[in-house]
């Protein structure tokens, strides 16, 4: 009876604790392991098995995407927030996807409400030592204005995780916003392990090291004209 009632304490005492950790880390909007897929979307299995062949930037650039016009390789310094965060990457990502209305070369705006992650709007990779790029994560990104004119008041989620938002805080020197009008987007790691979680913003097992484009954000003064 003893050692039941043992197993039974341990048990209990187990569940607990994994209960208190699990609501940390979605406090925190980092959640550790992944939650069940919702109605309609796919696992994380069948993301990887979607877009696997994107391993090769060049099958990439063959359906659309485009690398990110500013060049940056995205840090969790550059975004102020603590450089033990790790990185996020190069971003490549789909104009069409985005519903992108504002060039490039500004503030980038868009319409875009996509978020099937079998097609991803953006990916993420690694620039490498020789110059090659390593996929690590995918991303699905929505702009805040054209989310609420479909109706919706939340954000968007997936396997019950809400995306993130970004808003770009002009009283600061960091562009919170990576030059773009307020959005939600959701990093899902399955290229790269990420201690942080899988749907994670940044991961420090992600470094920017050997990236030779631009390593900040533009000017905070000359973006503040388009804010």
């Amino acid at each position: 009876m003893k050692t039941r009632q043992s197993v039974l304490v341990k048990t209990l005492v187990s569940l607990a604790i994994t209960g208190l950790l699990s609501a940390a880390w979605a406090a925190h909007g980092v959640p550790r392991v992944p939650f069940a897929p919702g109605p309609g979307e796919p696992t994380l299995a069948e993301v990887r098995s979607a877009t696997e062949r994107f391993q090769d930037v060049k099958a990439a650039l063959a359906e659309g995407y485009i690398r990110d016009p500013f060049d940056l390789c995205d840090t969790a310094g550059m975004m102020g927030q603590p450089a033990s965060l790790g990185a996020m990457g190069v971003h490549y990502f789909r104009p069409d996807l985005l519903g992108i209305t504002a060039p490039p070369s500004t503030r980038v705006d868009g319409v875009g409400t996509h978020t099937d992650f079998r097609k991803p709007s953006i990916l993420i990779y690694e620039p490498q030592d020789d110059g090659s790029l390593e996929l690590v994560a995918v991303e699905n990104l929505v702009f805040a204005r054209a989310w609420r004119e479909t109706g919706q008041s939340a954000p968007p989620t997936f396997h019950g995780v809400p995306y993130d938002r970004m808003t770009d805080d002009p009283s600061t020197d960091t562009d919170e916003a990576h030059m773009f009008e307020p959005h939600f987007d959701r990093h899902v790691w399955i290229y790269r392990d990420n201690p942080n979680g899988v749907f994670a913003p940044f991961n420090p097992a992600v470094t920017c090291a050997h990236h030779r484009g631009a390593r900040v954000h533009p000017d905070p003064v000359a973006r503040s004209t388009h804010n």
